[in-house]
């Protein structure tokens, strides 16, 4: 029998044996488990529990944390920027616990090596690609004179520093919880699905940092992210960072008339399309608009019908011939910079790429072929990339100058993450984001709604 109050952890889990009235009585969500005749609490509730004990100067026995207190010293020679320093700083005042959004070329990583180095303590990293593991892992080796370890891609390796995927670290974490006291989601906004969410609610760690862009996510459940890491605390201005790391920019959206025959066959199917909508009184406006939407076109004909009209509209407002020589006029105007030219598919990415015989990369592209592509990049051997969405994020991509988004989704995310492709400072640059939309088509409302973050304001020039 062990002492009152007895901490343990056991598979994602904390067991409390022999709790005293007080906890028991508290707020805490601690439950009688049935099955095992124990009480039992989530492990992310571990600093609430110890918070709890302390301030009531209740006596506890704590045999979960399995976490060191390391003496980590950063080897190599970096300054933070200012608005590094103040991440940090609000990271701090907040208890350790927030969101962090900073601009993609911010410096997210090496706002992350500072706060490491602030805790002193068993860190792992959550990222969402095999890339970004590795990224990290270099990262970490070059700042810090200690083992990092793997996990994820063929590795298991667990070190007080630890870079995991947050594929690995769902199936893991029931025996690695206990281990870590600081954890950091990079590109958090990917944690509210449900499988990765556990991964926060099976850790004991006190510390939680999260990373993105932006956390906008197409589903509004930016609030899971804030309930499991900790509420926004600091979101960095790409206005501000201008000249401290970020270079310089304008955006420029450019209305490209469809063809004749590209625009009838589009009125044609978008008339369909907007027609069941309003018959059958959908609002896509609405939260479920769309749900609802999937949901009544699935259960009829000409549902169905509406649904591929919606789908082939789309596709010719994207993909409209004449975009192809819009292109090729801002790569005449911008011959000899780095450029990538973005869009929302993988046909048409391919179709730009045979159109003027250049390489693509998607999600189909192998790892070794990419890898060649984008040190040919980085070389100057090749000076335009095509891609579709693997660029977005998860890729550690070479300087670039000239964006042209091709197509895309209405996400803000997307479009910040874009734009941060080509913001890493030169001296003497200035980046240019040229975005493509079909005139007279829904495109326009689209290119409207993913505009919406401060990075925009002020900067676009459209042209006819």
């Amino acid at each position: 029998m062990r002492n009152e109050n007895s901490i343990l952890f056991d598979s994602g889990t904390l067991i409390i044996e022999n709790p005293c009235q007080e906890l028991l009585s508290s707020k805490l969500d601690i439950k009688w488990d049935e099955r095992t005749k124990q009480w039992r609490i989530m492990a992310n509730s571990y600093r609430k529990i110890v918070e709890f004990f302390t301030e009531n100067s209740i006596s506890f026995t704590d045999h979960a944390r399995k976490y060191q207190k390391l003496n980590l010293e950063i080897s190599k020679t970096t300054v933070p920027r200012e608005h590094q320093k103040e991440a940090l700083s609000a990271w701090i005042d907040a208890g350790f616990e927030g969101t962090v959004c900073i601009p993609t070329g911010g410096g997210k990583t090496i706002l992350a090596v500072f706060a490491i180095r602030h805790i002193n303590r068993s860190s792992l990293i959550l990222v969402p690609t095999i890339d970004l593991m590795h990224q990290w892992y270099e990262v970490l080796g070059d700042h810090f004179n200690t083992k990092v370890g793997l996990l994820g891609g063929g590795y298991k390796e667990i070190h007080d520093l630890t870079v995991s995927t947050y594929d690995s670290a769902h199936l893991h974490m029931d025996n690695l919880g206990e281990k870590f006291a600081l954890l950091i989601f990079d590109e958090c906004h990917h944690l509210p699905g449900e499988q990765y969410q556990k991964i926060a609610f099976s850790s004991i760690a006190p510390f939680k940092l999260g990373l993105s862009a932006t956390v906008e996510r197409a589903d509004g459940k930016e609030s899971v992210i804030f309930d499991l890491i900790g509420p926004l605390i600091y979101e960095g201005s790409v206005k501000k960072m201008i000249g401290h790391g970020l270079s310089p920019y304008e955006t420029v959206t450019l209305e490209v008339a469809m063809t004749p025959e590209e625009k009838n066959e589009y009125d044609r199917e978008r008339k369909i399309y907007t027609s069941f909508l309003y018959a059958n009184k959908i609002k896509l406006s609405k939260k479920n608009g769309w749900l609802d939407f999937i949901a009544i076109s699935s259960r009829s004909r000409v549902g169905k019908e509406a649904m591929k009209a919606y789908r082939r509209q789309k596709v010719l407002a994207q993909a409209s011939s004449n975009k192809l020589l819009e292109i090729w006029k801002i790569i005449d105007r911008h011959l000899g910079q780095r450029i990538i030219i973005f869009t929302n598919e993988n046909d048409m990415a391919y179709r730009i790429g045979t159109y003027f015989f250049l390489p693509v990369l998607t999600h189909k592209t192998k790892v070794k072929e990419r890898k060649m592509m984008l040190d040919y990049f980085r070389k100057g051997s090749i000076h335009i990339l095509v891609t579709s969405k693997v660029l977005n994020e998860g890729v550690d991509v070479p300087e670039a100058s000239i964006a042209i988004i091709v197509s895309g989704s209405g996400a803000v995310r997307e479009h910040v993450q874009r734009l941060g492709r080509i913001l890493r400072a030169r001296k003497g640059k200035k980046a240019i984001l040229y975005e493509l939309i079909s005139k007279g088509t829904s495109e326009k409302y689209v290119n409207q709604r993913r505009r919406e973050h401060d990075a925009y304001e002020g900067t676009s020039a459209s042209q006819p």
